[in-house]
């Protein structure tokens, strides 16, 4: 499923417009990527925890010509997913 697919399935869910489903999505995710951007855990009871976590600086090795190289230190997202999001997917195999 992508952006325009999820679009269209909150607006048959909820009844909404497309046009009111997609302003809602669109605030959904901008406020996750922002609160996660500041370094908050945004956490949906249920369904999963957003956050991000801090990858150290470490060696490794560029295929093209096998030299070392160091890779800087980074911040990733990262989600869990919570209790009833991982029961729900294992019972639809």
């Amino acid at each position: 499923m992508n952006k325009t697919e999820l679009i269209t399935s909150v607006a048959n869910k909820a009844k909404l417009t497309r046009k009111d489903s997609e302003k809602a999505v669109v605030a959904v995710i901008d406020s996750i990527v922002k609160a996660v951007g500041k370094g908050e855990k945004v956490q949906l009871i249920g369904f999963g925890t957003f956050g991000v976590r801090h990858r150290s600086e470490r060696k490794g090795r560029d295929p093209r010509n096998n030299k070392t190289i160091t890779i800087k230190a980074s911040r990733v997202p990262v989600f869990k997913a919570g209790k009833q999001f991982k029961e729900s997917v294992s019972k639809h195999k």
